[in-house]
């Protein structure tokens, strides 16, 4: 069954170049589509919604400030099995732990900036589509 997920290369990811590798990896996978891509700059309010579930932990403030510092790519991709595909490609979020072949594995270097978000359930994704594509979904 043909899912979709939502696929944010954060601002470090733009900032050091690696949109066409990050997007090429997920193109080159049989059966999965990038369905809308936009360059832009994430608002605040479009980004406390995204991470409303971990309002009032240490890491939240500081990573809101991080997603709204520069341009992101926010992508529909779209195939078999592209919400837990994504996630494997993505790699556990700590670079350290993520193995080699992975977006996080190659190209990481901390934890707080991670390259690359994939929702992580149909329900998530759901979610998260609305608001990054409110008009497409």
């Amino acid at each position: 069954m043909s899912e979709r997920t939502l696929v944010l290369l954060k601002p470090d990811a733009v900032r050091r170049g690696l949109i066409g590798e990050v997007v090429g990896r997920i193109e080159n996978k049989a059966d999965w589509a990038v369905t809308a891509l936009e360059l832009r700059t994430l608002e605040r309010s479009a980004l406390e919604q995204h991470y409303a579930e971990h309002v009032g932990k240490p890491f939240y403030e500081p990573l809101v400030e991080f997603m709204a510092s520069g341009p992101s790519v926010v992508m529909v991709v779209e195939g078999e099995r592209v919400i837990e595909g994504v996630r494997a490609l993505a790699g556990p979020t700590d670079p350290i732990a993520a193995p080699p072949g992975s977006i996080r594995g190659d190209f990481g270097t901390i934890v707080r900036e991670n390259l690359i978000h994939a929702s992580d359930s149909a329900e998530s994704a759901e979610r998260e589509l609305k608001i990054f594509f409110p008009d497409f979904i």
